[in-house]
């Protein structure tokens, strides 16, 4: 703040001054304070300042406006023709109130009283090329060509140059040119009615593209909307255009508002959609193999159009893509390859002649007519066609279902029903593959009966189980019931059609026909029994063994219960007879009868029979109440139910327990004095059986020890006798081992001299065979040192005679050979004439040591001579 009003304060003192000096290009307004009117001075000057005369700022630069800038104006000086400024009466520059002025680049100029700088100096705009102003006219103004704008003309400043502002005229945007690419095309809107640049005529909101390549510069009243890119077609994929409003296309075809088509790559490499196309999709080829197929539905016909509702199949090899409208049904779909073993079941759609059809009557006049002019087919029939074949079902079949044939081994088979008689019938024992007018029946059985056959439990190691076993998977209920009857079994099966039944003894395999079921057994169990408790469809023949528990009561009212177990088995004379193996079935639960029939007998009996009867002779009792008296009044040894054959063979008393609690306390009584009395008499046998052992023990204890004292006294004489001869050897001893300690002294000393001496003859042997070494070490060294001497001398022999032949070639050569050979024939032509001379054949010249013979020396020279 101090700063600011010192600042502030001086520029009042320069103000104040009298004297101010106004550099070049400054200037200052004086404000006469009697007319207050304003003036400006320019320097450079030094102005005085009057009394009445008021500097109203410092000197200020002028405003300079470099070129390609320019600055505006508000409320400027008015102007003549000329350029001058005007002043009014009173000495005032007159100005243009809240008028505009742009002044582009001149000398520096002040500014006037009232003047403002609206904006500062700005450099000139460039429009580069492919760029334009788009331009708005303020007021009604005319350009230097004479053109005439209105107040809301719009237009375009394209480059390249530089834009000068005016000030009717305000820049609304710079507008880039859209630079159009290969397959590419600009969408344009027109925003007002007018003119584009094609010269063709828009109204307002009008579309249009152009696809020209190269740089697209929209006009004033065009907007870009979007940047379409074309649509590159290939042979696997096509576009799917749809028209908004009727116009003619690419290809020179009239299209309708709404009207779908395709445009592939027969048509065009690329598609850019035009403003009146809308691209729904892209759509993929469809490629089908040598194997495959499809069926079109509503397929576009000749003409162009949608059939509507009719089927077109279409077979592989081949690719194609879908016309507007077409859809492919189930997809793209393999054809039907067919076995031996496999057939499809096939319904006609509608009406015609089908000549793939193979008929199965065999009679020849109906396939020769069906291989001339085709089985005609009626709309619904059914009929198979049966492989191996490879089948493309046409437009008007329909293929309900591929059949299988179903193997089948002996003990296995299926349930089939014939779908227009309803009749059922069980196919057991080889392959079999349903028609056209059969199919698979499901066979219901009773919930019970499906829980026995899907039961892991085995009916004779599991028959004391009362859980359900693990069950298993569910049941195919098209597939023929079996169940396998053990050994020694039976199985009752009741055809509900012929009203008879049938028993199945095992081990067997029960097969069900359609209309048979399982006779199921429900018998009592548990301990005592209770009905209901087991369900079983195999009646087990025994022998086996059942339990029950009764409760009797005797004559004097004491009430027992007991726990009895009976033995029984089925007697059956002929397995084969019907009537007997139908009685095994006429006792729905026969564990429950016998038991029944068991226990009335025995309480009957126990009834006339008092408790200490009872308790003494039970089994008697009870066996005889069951078995009965034969005519000799013995006991019977088994009981026999006539109506299904069931004997019991034997009774077992497990348990005898008394139901009253007095009963029970007497019992218990007499028990334990029973058991005390047992127990007394068996203590008094074991203390007398005692007492004897211990006299036993005593005897044989005295006997011991009368003998242990005589072995003793043996024993010590003995030791003395050892005692005495010990004494003798001792003595004996010490003589003898003396006399050998000298004789082992003289043969140990002996010994030693033997060893020294040999040790002195071997040190003697080692010296000699040392001083041998040695000698022959030094003599092969000698010998060595000879060879060495002798190779070198001979070494040296041979190069002197190596020399001295050098020496001699090289004198020979120094002679040369003419003069060698004359050399040589001179001695022996002076011998011939000599001999000649004396008259000599030969002669020999020795002088005793090493004599030299010549014989007929001279013969051939004489001879050539004489010759």
């Amino acid at each position: 703040m101090s700063k600011r009003a010192t600042t502030s304060q001086m520029d009042n003192e320069r103000t104040d001054s009298s004297i101010i000096r106004i550099p070049p290009h400054h200037y200052i307004h004086v404000l006469d304070q009697n007319t207050n009117i304003a003036r400006v001075e320019i320097g450079p000057l030094t102005y005085i300042r009057q009394d009445n005369e008021r500097v109203l700022f410092n000197p200020t630069r002028m405003t300079m406006i470099p070129p390609r800038h320019y600055c505006v104006i508000l409320n400027p000086v008015v102007r003549d023709d000329e350029g001058h400024i005007q002043f009014d009466t009173a000495g005032q520059a007159k100005l243009r109130h809240a008028d505009l002025e742009i002044r582009l680049a001149q000398d520096p100029f002040p500014l006037y009283p009232g003047e403002e700088i609206q904006k500062d100096v700005t450099a000139l705009q460039i429009v580069y090329p492919d760029t334009a102003l788009r331009l708005q006219a303020l007021l009604d103004f005319e350009e230097e060509n004479g053109e005439k704008r209105v107040a809301g003309d719009e237009w375009l400043f394209e480059g390249p140059g530089t834009y000068i502002p005016r000030k009717e005229v305000m820049v609304l945007e710079t507008i880039k040119a859209t630079v159009i690419r290969e397959n590419q095309a600009i969408r344009l809107r027109a925003r007002k009615e007018g003119v584009d640049r094609s010269g063709v005529r828009r109204v307002t909101g009008e579309e249009w593209q152009v696809c020209k390549v190269g740089a697209y510069l929209p006009g004033a009243h065009e907007e870009v909307i979007d940047i379409v890119n074309a649509f590159i077609l290939t042979d696997k994929k096509a576009l799917h255009v749809c028209a908004l409003r009727p116009f003619r296309d690419a290809g020179g075809r009239d299209r309708r508002t709404g009207e779908e088509w395709l445009v592939t790559l027969a048509d065009r490499e690329a598609h850019i959609p035009s403003v009146a196309e809308e691209v729904v999709g892209v759509v993929d080829v469809t490629t089908l193999s040598s194997r495959q197929y499809c069926v079109i539905l509503d397929p576009v016909g000749p003409d162009g159009k949608p059939q509507l509702g009719q089927k077109r199949v279409v077979k592989g090899e081949r690719s194609f893509f879908l016309r507007p409208g077409e859809q492919l049904e189930n997809g793209i779909q393999d054809v039907y390859v067919l076995s031996e073993e496999e057939g499809l079941v096939l319904r006609a759609v509608e009406a015609f002649a089908d000549t793939e059809a193979q008929e199965e009557d065999g009679e020849e006049e109906q396939e020769k007519r069906g291989k001339r002019a085709g089985v005609q087919r009626r709309p619904g029939d059914r009929w198979m066609l049966r492989g191996p074949i490879e089948y493309v079902p046409p437009a008007t079949v329909e293929v309900l279902l591929r059949q299988q044939a179903t193997p089948l081994d002996e003990n296995e088979g299926i349930y089939v029903r014939d779908i227009k008689t309803g009749k059922v019938r069980a196919v057991i024992g080889h392959t079999y593959m349903l028609t056209q007018d059969e199919e698979l029946w499901e066979k219901e059985l009773p919930q019970n009966v499906e829980l026995l056959l899907t039961s892991s439990r085995d009916p004779l190691s599991g028959r004391s189980e009362r859980e359900q076993g693990l069950v298993g998977g569910p049941r195919d209920k098209t597939r023929v019931v079996s169940f396998r009857v053990p050994h020694n079994a039976a199985v009752q099966v009741y055809d509900y059609r012929e009203k008879k039944a049938r028993v199945v003894f095992g081990p067997d395999l029960v097969m069900l026909g359609p209309d048979e079921q399982f006779t199921v057994l429900s018998l009592s169990g548990d301990k005592p029994k209770r009905a209901n408790v087991i369900k079983a469809i195999c009646l087990l023949l025994g022998p086996d063994f059942c339990t029950d528990i009764i409760t009797i009561e005797t004559a004097d009212h004491a009430r027992l219960q007991l726990q009895l177990s009976y033995n029984w088995h089925f007697d059956i004379k002929n397995r084969s007879d019907p009537a007997q193996a139908t009685a095994l079935f006429s006792v729905p639960d026969f564990v429950g009868d016998a038991c029944k029939a068991i226990a009335s007998r025995i309480r009957g009996a126990v009834a006339s029979v008092q408790f200490d009867d009872f308790h003494k002779n039970s089994n008697r009792i009870i066996c005889s109440a069951v078995f009965g008296f034969d005519e000799k009044l013995a006991v019977r040894s088994s009981l026999r139910f006539g109506q299904n054959g069931l004997v019991i063979s034997s009774v077992d008393i497990q348990s005898v327990e008394p139901v009253d609690q007095r009963t029970r306390d007497a019992l218990q009584k007499s028990v334990q004095l029973a058991i005390e009395i047992t127990t007394n008499s068996q203590e008094a046998a074991a203390r007398h059986e005692a007492e004897r052992l211990e006299q036993e023990a005593r005897g044989r204890l005295e006997r011991q020890r009368i003998t242990d004292q005589a072995e003793a006294e043996r024993a010590r004489k003995e030791l003395l006798e050892l005692e005495a001869l010990s004494a003798a050897v001792e003595s004996t001893g010490a003589a003898k081992a003396e006399a050998q300690s000298r004789a082992e002294a003289a043969r140990i000393q002996g010994e030693a001299a033997v060893s020294e001496a040999k040790l002195k003859a071997e040190a003697q042997r080692i010296e000699a065979e040392a001083e041998l070494e040695r000698l022959s070490k030094a003599r092969n060294q000698e010998l060595n040192y000879k060879k060495e001497m002798d190779h070198l001398e001979v070494d040296k022999q041979h190069k002197l005679a190596e020399i001295e032949s050098q020496r001699f070639k090289q004198l020979v050569d120094a002679i040369g050979s003419g003069t060698l050979t004359e050399m040589a024939r001179a001695g022996p032509e002076l011998q011939v004439k000599l001999l000649q001379a004396l008259g000599l054949k030969s002669t020999l010249i020795t002088d005793g040591s090493s004599p030299h013979q010549f014989v007929h020396y001279c013969q051939r020279p004489l001879g050539g001579d004489k010759g």
